[in-house]
C-alpha cells in the first residue's frame, strides 16, 4: 500500500476515530487531542501496517493504547511520593481534630442518653456501634440473631426520639 492510499484511508476513518475518542474521553477537547495523537502515531508507524488487514481496527488499537498510556501517566503524575523519614505527609491528616463546644456538648448528651438505657438494650447497641456483627453479638450474649436485631432497632428508635433536637 502506498503512502497516498494509506493517507486516504486514514482520512476516511476520521469520523469513526472521533466518535471512538469521544466515547473514551467524554470530553470534546481531549477527544480531538486523542484523534490527533492517533493520526500522528499511525502515520509515523505506517510501515508496520500490514496491507490487506483492517486499518480501522489497527487505528482503534492505537487510540485505545494511547488513551490507556495517557491515563496511566496522569495517575502517576498525581501520585505523591513521601520521602520524609517518618512519612510525615502520609501520616499527617488533613482534617483537624478540633471539636466545637456545641459538638462536644451534643456528644456528651448522646452518651448520657445511651448510658441511661436498660442494659438489655444498651449492650447489643454498643457492641453493634463498636463493629461487632449480629452473629457475634448473639453468640456473646447468648441470644438469637432476631432478638439482637430487634433490640438494636428499637434502641436506635428510642434514642432518635430522645434526641429529637439533633434530627433537625
Amino acid at each position: 500500500m502506498t503512502a497516498i492510499e494509506f493517507n486516504h484511508k486514514l482520512l476516511n476513518l476520521q469520523d469513526n476515530l472521533t466518535f471512538f475518542a469521544r466515547s473514551l474521553t467524554a470530553n470534546e477537547e481531549e477527544a480531538k487531542d486523542l484523534v490527533q495523537e492517533t493520526n500522528i502515531k499511525a502515520l509515523t508507524n505506517m510501515e508496520k501496517f500490514e496491507p490487506d488487514t483492517n486499518l480501522k481496527a489497527w487505528t482503534y488499537t492505537i487510540m485505545k493504547n494511547t488513551f490507556i498510556n495517557n491515563y496511566r501517566r496522569k495517575v502517576k503524575a498525581n501520585t505523591i511520593i513521601d520521602t520524609t523519614e517518618d512519612l510525615y505527609y502520609l501520616n499527617n491528616t488533613k482534617a483537624t481534630k478540633f471539636e466545637s463546644p456545641e459538638s462536644y456538648l451534643s456528644n456528651d448528651q448522646i452518651q448520657r442518653n445511651i448510658k441511661s438505657l436498660d442494659e438489655n438494650q444498651r449492650t447489643p447497641f454498643e457492641m453493634h456501634t463498636q463493629g461487632y456483627k449480629y452473629k457475634e453479638i448473639a453468640n456473646k450474649l447468648n441470644l438469637s440473631i432476631g432478638t439482637v436485631k430487634s433490640r438494636i432497632f428499637f434502641t436506635r428508635k428510642k434514642l432518635m426520639e430522645k434526641l429529637e433536637d439533633f434530627n433537625n
